[in-house]
């Protein structure tokens, strides 16, 4: 599966939506996605308050000249940004933290769902042993669907908001897409 070329994913609901790589040339559309995300999702993402993501971290969502970082975008059929996510490997390159934001009009449709295994079936064939996510408690959705998806939920340490998501690779999601 790692290749920098497009991958088509469809969804249970039949959406169809396209992923790649980011380029460092993807950064305007990534700024312009953020003004189509709730504050409190970029909250969640970012966990912490913002208003706007800032050019430093525009950059290191569109950067590919570290091994250890994987930045995905999903585009709609219609060329359309709708979604991004970040996998980083540990020092060891054993596991790996996933985030993942969604643009607001294109939630319920099963993107979610797609593109977090999309990521977990690329951590995988890249090595990883497992994926992580931390999420702040309040973010019942991405927890559910996580749960769904086989990840174990604990506590995250010395942050009672927070909570750990993770899912050992190798073993497959259980098909409960909505």
């Amino acid at each position: 599966m790692p290749k920098d070329s497009n991958t088509i994913l469809t969804t249970r609901t039949g959406y169809r939506f396209e992923v790649r790589r980011a380029r460092i040339e993807d950064e305007p559309t990534l700024a312009e996605f953020f003004t189509h995300v709730t504050p409190q999702d970029l909250r969640f993402r970012f966990l912490g308050g913002m208003k706007a993501v800032s050019h430093e971290r525009l950059v290191a969502m569109t950067r590919s000249d570290d091994s250890r970082i994987h930045n995905f975008l999903a585009f709609s059929m219609e060329g359309v940004l709708i979604a991004t996510a970040t996998l980083a490997s540990d020092t060891a390159g054993r596991d790996g933290e996933v985030a993942i934001c969604i643009r607001d009009d294109r939630k319920h449709l099963g993107v979610s769902w797609e593109f977090l295994d999309y990521i977990a079936k690329y951590a995988q064939a890249i090595g990883f042993d497992a994926i992580e996510s931390i999420e702040t408690r309040e973010n019942h959705a991405a927890i559910d669907l996580e749960r769904d998806m086989g990840f174990t939920v604990t506590s995250y340490p010395d942050d009672p908001t927070l909570v750990l998501v993770k899912r050992r690779l190798g073993s497959k999601a259980p098909d409960l897409r909505p």
